[in-house]
């Protein structure tokens, strides 16, 4: 049983040096500070101290989109748009937005992040949230290569309480990973805006 370890860790080992260490991974902190420092990555504005060993937090605006009382079944399909079945509200300093239980809100990040081609990201709410029952970020966490843009966070309070939303509190974590080849994404949320 031993010699099997053995051969399997070596097979193991052997496999892992044919896999390119730059494709395929997530950039750790330094890493993607380097990246920063040399302009391959953008995010503004930039807070050193939201960088952590495997992703950069990102924070809440203070803009959300507020979904409509509408009666009847909406179709969704391509072209529909998220803005006719909401409001804008932009809260004044020091506001915040309270939650109520199986609420769900449309957000946005402070940051705007802009990728190379051979970068892409997934995006994740941070556990502090979800052991509370706030999903931050429900569905759509790939961020693909070459975009530009904050990030639109889907927000949902699955708790039996209301909660309070504050802008400025780092509620999400970006991670990077480097693609093996490039792509640049030119969907129709490229560049978006909530």
């Amino acid at each position: 049983r031993n010699s099997r370890d053995s051969s399997s860790a070596a097979h193991l080992m052997t496999t892992a040096s044919l896999v390119p260490p730059q494709a395929g991974c997530f950039l750790s902190g330094p890493v993607v500070l380097d990246l920063i420092s040399q302009g391959v990555i953008g995010i503004e504005p930039f807070r050193p101290e939201n960088v952590g060993p495997a992703s950069v937090d990102l924070t809440l605006s203070n803009e959300f989109r507020i979904f409509k009382d509408i009666a009847g079944p909406v179709r969704i399909a391509a072209d529909t748009d998220y803005r006719t079945l909401t409001n804008l509200k932009v809260l004044a300093d020091g506001e915040t937005l309270i939650l109520q239980p199986g609420e769900f809100v449309l957000g946005i990040t402070e940051e705007q992040i802009s990728l190379p081609g051979s970068i892409g990201g997934l995006l994740e709410g941070r556990s502090r949230y979800a052991r509370c029952g706030i999903v931050i970020h429900l569905t759509a966490s790939l961020m693909q290569p070459g975009i530009c843009s904050r990030q639109v966070l889907e927000i949902v309070n699955l708790s039996k309480f209301p909660v309070e939303l504050v802008p400025g509190e780092a509620v999400c974590q970006f991670i990077f990973v480097r693609m093996e080849g490039e792509g640049h994404y030119q969907g129709r949320f490229h560049g978006q805006k909530l």
